[in-house]
């Protein structure tokens, strides 16, 4: 009777456990972690993700799960990770219902930012709202900075105009340029873009002769490149992404117009569109960024990896969203724990070691760290040209003309 009792109690032990010590139970048998990713896989925004952010993501899983995964106290145990992706096929609509289903439905432990300036200001206050943080990597939107302290679970990773425009007024004042068009896809990104560049450049006397704005998807730009032609500025300046970036540097060679400065923000900082325009060719085109092999170590180790792996490097945002991903890692085993809060707090306060080196955030969970804001292609290489110590080599002007078409 005796031994039949004390296997009846043996068993009802793990039922106790899971009635009133269910984080117990749960942390025996958690067996990864799960990260939701809701982002442009098909649509307009779909070729500006592949060529950015996801081989970044892929190669950190890779390292992160070879090494059996991240450490959580709570489990006992390193946790490998799952990246679980979701296509919003470029529409914000259903990016923010699919943001809702992953932390509702499916339950992920985290979630990561979709591509986009406009994207990330949709996303933020969803993430918010279920308390889960939201690494907002691909996306530099200065109007968060409106919100974000009501926002403590959002952190932005990327460059902003409000960094960059600076910087490219003060080269472009260097090399005495005294006016400017600028042309602006009709989204958050060039907008913003569009505002900080007017404010930057009058402070530097660079007139605006020309502002023009046009639609995702639009296929010929001729009759804006045309315009600039005529008025025969010193700059072309485009706030814009990879598709209209390759769309616009082929039309403006076809309309043989040699601009001194040639700036594109997202696009020219990919090692595609260097070969797809000859190294020759792209001589000179400065573009938003940047970082380079020079910028550190673990820099020069992921190009290598980007390039054995995918063929291809981004020199803007490819080094931050890994380092922003080791450092969502670190600050994990530090917490010890998948709380959110806890997590988020340890992120609001530490500065961790990265590949493009130390990085924290500010009081609103802005990042701090940036390896360069402009580059410019220079010899087959993408360069600095930042004013300052970032500045890896001064900058290439006048652009050189474009290559002549041979027959």
């Amino acid at each position: 009777m005796k031994k039949k009792v004390f296997f009846t109690l043996l068993l009802l032990i793990p039922v106790v456990m899971f009635l009133f010590c269910p984080t117990v139970y749960a942390a025996q048998e958690k067996d990864k972690i799960r990260i939701g990713w809701v982002t442009s896989l098909s649509g307009i925004l779909s070729a500006s993700v592949a060529a950015t952010t996801g081989a970044a993501y892929d190669i950190w899983v890779e390292e992160v799960n070879a090494k059996g995964g991240i450490y959580v106290k709570e489990y006992g145990k390193k946790l490998p990770v799952e990246l679980i992706k979701y296509d919003d096929k470029s529409d914000v609509g259903t990016m923010t219902k699919l943001l809702e289903k992953v932390i509702l439905e499916d339950k992920v432990d985290f979630v990561l930012a979709p591509w986009g300036t406009a994207m990330l200001y949709a996303s933020a206050p969803v993430a918010n709202k279920y308390k889960y943080i939201l690494l907002g990597n691909a996306g530099g939107c200065i109007k968060l900075k409106e919100i974000m302290p009501k926002m403590p679970y959002v952190f932005t990773v990327l460059n902003t105009a409000e960094t960059q425009m600076p910087m490219l007024a003060e080269i472009l004042a260097e090399n005495k340029v005294k006016t400017a068009a600028i042309i602006y896809i009709q989204d958050l990104h060039g907008i913003e873009y569009r505002d900080m560049a007017n404010k930057e450049f009058k402070k530097k006397g660079i007139k605006i002769v020309s502002s023009k704005s046009f639609p995702h998807g639009t296929k010929d730009l001729t009759p804006l490149i045309k315009e600039a032609k005529t008025a025969n500025v010193d700059a072309f300046i485009g706030f814009l992404y990879p598709d209209e970036a390759f769309l616009v540097t082929g039309q403006t060679i076809e309309a043989g117009f040699n601009p001194k400065v040639f700036f594109l923000t997202v696009g020219p900082m990919l090692t595609q569109y260097r070969d797809a325009f000859t190294a020759r060719g792209v001589e000179g085109v400065m573009g938003g960024g940047a970082w380079n092999e020079k910028t550190s170590p673990g820099a020069k180790a992921l190009a290598e990896k980007l390039m054995s792996k995918y063929k291809g490097v981004e020199y803007w945002g490819q080094l931050i969203y890994y380092s922003s991903m080791q450092f969502f890692e670190k600050a994990i085993e530090e917490a010890g724990t998948l709380n959110q809060t806890k997590i988020r707090d340890i992120m609001a306060s530490k500065t961790f070691d990265t590949a493009m080196g130390p990085m924290k955030f500010d009081k609103i969970h802005f990042n701090m760290t940036f390896p360069g804001n402009i580059g410019q292609w220079q010899n087959g290489s993408w360069e600095i040209i930042d004013p300052g110590k970032k500045r890896t080599a001064k900058p290439v002007f006048p652009k050189p003309e474009w290559p002549k078409k041979t027959k």
